[in-house]
């Protein structure tokens, strides 16, 4: 963990700005106080949160910022018990237009059990709050971030943990837990035909728990200009996820506007390695890579992954690359 301790670095302690950690009072408006101060400072600052519990609604930090600053989160940040509060925005905490936005530790309670009980029973449910990564990680830049980092985060949610959007360049996530929820993807990606691409990305030292999803890149079946590459998965236990390692390049709600039913996102050099522990579903490993693309430059090394005590599955379409190490499940590539 870290905290700024340079004499010529600026420190916000959010409970200054009147945040109470009792987990009940509102804390929206003293943490944009907070972040409001970090983000109009000339020097690089930190915002401190105490431990304790703070109550967030749908909160947005806008940006630009004038410098760098670091979130350390030594608490927990709670959304709000009725689900329905957030509406349909969408989002938690939206983080946008910042750039050089480092967030570390912490644990944020999305308070997702109402929200997944309404989905179960078919009602007309809002879309759920999300974290959502960069485009960072755990939250939403609408312009491309640069050296971001994630680590030491308890993340429990109705959707992705961790979704890492378009333009996202040299992201470093470490000691993620991860479930329940959708896992930590790349994508949805190649929505649209002109996108920006991602490069560049680990996510290092961390751990799957009763997840839908493990490590999972996924793009539209469309036509787009846009990419994956440079992609590290590495150190991982996964316990009981259904898809620990999957790569969805046939993404198409409802089967429209996907003419050809291919991908134009070109995925490259992914490299899996060190990655254990049990799969939900017999098939622990799914490539199912773009016809018009295939993925190229994926490397497995150390993969042991089983299902129920025996030995899982693997699968894989338009795909190239290396395997070394053990490989269990037993490699397709």
């Amino acid at each position: 963990m870290i905290r700024q301790s340079n004499a010529a670095s600026a420190s916000y302690n959010v409970i200054k700005f009147g945040a109470k950690p009792d987990g009940k009072t509102d804390s929206t408006q003293p943490f944009l106080k907070a972040w409001s101060a970090a983000c109009s400072s000339a020097s690089p600052s930190t915002i401190y949160v105490p431990k304790g519990r703070y109550l967030l609604r749908a909160t947005v930090f806008r940006g630009p910022c004038k410098n760098k600053i670091t979130v350390q989160i030594d608490g927990t940040l709670v959304a709000p018990a009725d689900y329905r509060a957030l509406g349909n925005s969408g989002y938690w905490i939206l983080f946008i237009k910042v750039n050089r936005v480092s967030v570390f530790g912490g644990t944020l309670d999305a308070k997702g059990a109402g929200f997944w009980a309404c989905r179960k029973s078919g009602q007309n449910c809002p879309v759920g709050a999300r974290t959502k990564a960069l485009t960072p990680t755990v939250f939403t830049c609408k312009h491309r971030p640069e050296l971001q980092s994630r680590t030491g985060s308890t993340l429990q949610t109705g959707d992705d943990c961790i979704s890492i959007g378009p333009s996202t360049r040299n992201l470093l996530m470490s000691s993620i837990k991860c479930g329940p929820g959708h896992g930590i993807s790349i994508g949805s990606l190649g929505k649209e035909f002109n996108e920006d691409g991602v490069e560049n990305i680990t996510l290092t030292n961390s751990i799957f728990s009763g997840s839908d999803n493990g490590v999972r890149i996924k793009s539209w079946a469309r036509p787009s200009n846009g990419f994956v590459r440079n992609v590290v998965f590495q150190n991982l236990i996964m316990k009981n996820v259904k898809n620990p390692i999957i790569i969805d390049q046939n993404y198409c709600p409802d089967n429209q506007g996907c003419p050809g039913q291919s991908s134009g996102v070109q995925i490259s050099q992914v490299t899996y390695r060190n990655i254990q522990g049990t799969s939900a579903t017999p098939e622990a490993v799914t490539f199912d890579c773009s016809t018009r693309n295939p993925c190229r430059g994926i490397e497995l090394q150390d993969i042991k992954l089983t299902y129920t005590n025996t030995a899982a599955t693997s699968s894989c379409k338009n795909i190239g690359g290396t395997i070394s190490g053990v490989l269990m499940p037993e490699s397709c590539i």
